[in-house]
C-alpha cells in the first residue's frame, strides 16, 4: 500500500503540478556567453557542456513524463517556450551538425518536422509546438522567445521562462531583439531592415498583412520604426549560436 500511495504521488507531481524550471536556469546561466560572431552580436551555447550535465537528461526524462493538460494560459506558454528551447538544443546535441541546425533534416523532411524528443509520452517536433501550439495562442512575442539554435535567432535567455515573470521577460525579449541592429532593427538612412521573422510570420504582428501594420508593431519598442511606411528584411544567418 506504502509503494502504491508513493507511486500516486510521483505520477500526480507529473501530471498536475507545475514544472519545475530550476535545473533549466542553471544550465542557460551557466553555458551562455554574449558574444559577436559573423558579425552578429548574439549568445552563444555551450552545447557540448549541456549535453554532458545530467541535468540536461533529467530535464528530457522530466519533460517526457510531464502531462501539460492542466496548464492554462500563462503556464502554458512558459511550458511550451521552454520545452521548444530545450528541443531545439537536444536535436544540435543529439545530432552534432556542423554548420546549421538546418543540416539535420533535408528539403523534404526539415529538421522542424523531425522528432526532437517526447512530452507525456509521445514524440514530437519543433513544428508541432510552434505552429500547433504556441502560435495558437496568440501571443506575438513567442518569436523572440522560442530560439531555433541559430544566429540570427532571437538571444536564448539566460532563465527560464515562469508564469510569474512571463510578461516582463516578453517584452525584455523584444526590446532586446528589436535593438540588436545585427539582426533585429536596422535603420540606414532612409530605409528600415527588419528580420524575416517579421516576413515569416506577418500575421501574428499585423491581422491585415501590411507592411505599415508590422511597423507599426514595432514601434510599440523602436518609436522611429513608425516613420516607415516600407521595408527591407535583412539577412538571416542559419550558423549554429554554438560556442
Amino acid at each position: 500500500m506504502r509503494l502504491f500511495l508513493l507511486c500516486l504521488v510521483f505520477v500526480s507531481q507529473f501530471s498536475h503540478a507545475n514544472f519545475d524550471w530550476s535545473d533549466f536556469t542553471t544550465l542557460l546561466k551557466q553555458n551562455i556567453v554574449s558574444a559577436e560572431k559573423s558579425g552578429i552580436q548574439t549568445h552563444l551555447i555551450n552545447y557540448d557542456a549541456i549535453g554532458q550535465d545530467p541535468k540536461f537528461t533529467s530535464l528530457i526524462e522530466r519533460i517526457a513524463a510531464f502531462d501539460p493538460a492542466s496548464l492554462k494560459n500563462k503556464e502554458k506558454l512558459a511550458f511550451y517556450i521552454n520545452t521548444y528551447n530545450i528541443f531545439a538544443i537536444k536535436l544540435v546535441i543529439d545530432h552534432k551538425p556542423k554548420h546549421s541546425i538546418r543540416d539535420i533534416g533535408t528539403w523534404f523532411s526539415p529538421v522542424w518536422q523531425k522528432p526532437a524528443a517526447m512530452l507525456n509520452g509521445k514524440v514530437i517536433s519543433l513544428d508541432t509546438i510552434e505552429h500547433k501550439i504556441l502560435r495558437k495562442l496568440k501571443e506575438p512575442r513567442i518569436h523572440f522567445a522560442i530560439v531555433c539554435a541559430s544566429l540570427s535567432c532571437p538571444d536564448l535567455r539566460d532563465e527560464a521562462y515562469s508564469a510569474q515573470q512571463l510578461e516582463q521577460q516578453l517584452d525584455e525579449q523584444t526590446r532586446s531583439f528589436l535593438a540588436n541592429t545585427s539582426k533585429g532593427v536596422s535603420i540606414k538612412g532612409e530605409t528600415i531592415f527588419i528580420s524575416k521573422i517579421f516576413d515569416w510570420f506577418t500575421k501574428d504582428f499585423a491581422k491585415d498583412k501590411k507592411a505599415t501594420s508590422v511597423l507599426k508593431f514595432i514601434a510599440q519598442y523602436n518609436m522611429e520604426a513608425g516613420r516607415f511606411n516600407e521595408y527591407e528584411t535583412l539577412n538571416y544567418d542559419w550558423e549554429l549560436n554554438r560556442q
